[in-house]
């Protein structure tokens, strides 16, 4: 098989999981503190990472992998959890998840400038049109003010894209799930500290669904998903694939319908095709 067309395939599976976790967030941080959150799903996801690493005798990572790993770690183990938890604290799901659709191109620009990528000027073209396409619906469809929220969002858009070209490139060498464990497993000593301070005065007042969604970004938001997305990125391309995240706004708009019962207007619809129409021009002139 073509290794972009796996490359794009596993990429996409990626974007799949991650677009449940928005709105698995949104319900996890209406009970457990965003702290907690983050170091809680990171520790769980770092005990999975820790006895892969250690059942398929993994070779230690060198020396000079270590700082790009701990910008892995701050980008997608902490960074991203933790600014999205803030955010999702004063505005809804379905607010917050139209900010991803400007995650394809704060990876691609990492992209050039960590991974020294160098896409031509048309996929740049369509690249901003579908960042244009999912910020313009995000404004049509604001509500109140929420500029706190908006802030910590674009905040986590920023680290999470500097998170997710590093790690394609290590991915090259590593592997994709062995660089998401490695990183893991940096941060797992300042997670496990967190986790003791943030503890939950009384666990039995937590709801199922509340255990449920913080399973969920544990195993599938901060593991699986990116098993499959750095090796989808570092076999398709850091720039090209994605642009596979502009599609994961409309799949969490669609989880939080059915989750979270949120409306999902016909605008989202016409907003999606546009995207996509965005997203297969960029693949075309990557």
């Amino acid at each position: 098989m073509d290794r972009k067309l796996t490359g794009w395939g596993s990429g996409g599976i990626g974007v799949l999981i991650f677009s449940g976790s928005l709105p698995a967030t949104r319900v996890a941080v209406a009970e457990f503190e965003p702290l907690f959150l983050t170091s809680a799903r990171a520790v769980i996801a770092a005990l999975l990472g820790v006895l892969c690493l250690a059942v398929l005798r993994q070779s230690r990572p060198e020396r000079s992998d270590l700082v790009a790993l701990a910008v892995v770690a701050l980008g997608v183990v902490i960074g991203f959890p933790l600014l999205t938890a803030l955010a999702l604290q004063s505005i809804t799901a379905a607010r917050s998840i139209v900010f991803i659709g400007l995650l394809p191109l704060s990876t691609a620009l990492f992209g050039v400038l960590r991974g020294g990528e160098r896409p031509k000027p048309g996929f740049w073209l369509f690249s901003l049109l579908g960042a244009a396409t999912v910020s313009g619906f995000a404004l049509t469809q604001s509500t109140s003010g929420a500029l706190r929220g908006d802030l910590w969002m674009l905040a986590a858009i920023a680290v999470c894209g500097l998170g997710y070209a590093e790690g394609a490139t290590l991915s090259r060498r590593l592997g994709g799930w062995q660089v998401i464990s490695w990183a893991l497993l940096i941060a797992c000593p300042v997670m496990v500290g967190v986790m003791r301070i943030t503890w939950p005065a009384a666990l039995t007042t937590i709801s199922p669904a509340a255990w449920g969604s913080l399973g969920y970004v544990a195993v599938f938001s901060m593991m699986l998903g990116f098993v499959f997305w750095y090796r989808g990125l570092a076999l398709g391309g850091i720039a090209q694939v994605g642009q596979l995240q502009l599609l994961q706004p409309f799949f969490g708009f669609l989880l939080a319908g059915l989750l979270l019962h949120e409306p999902i207007a016909w605008q989202m619809i016409a907003c999606a095709v546009l995207t996509v129409l965005c997203v297969a021009g960029a693949r075309q002139l990557a």
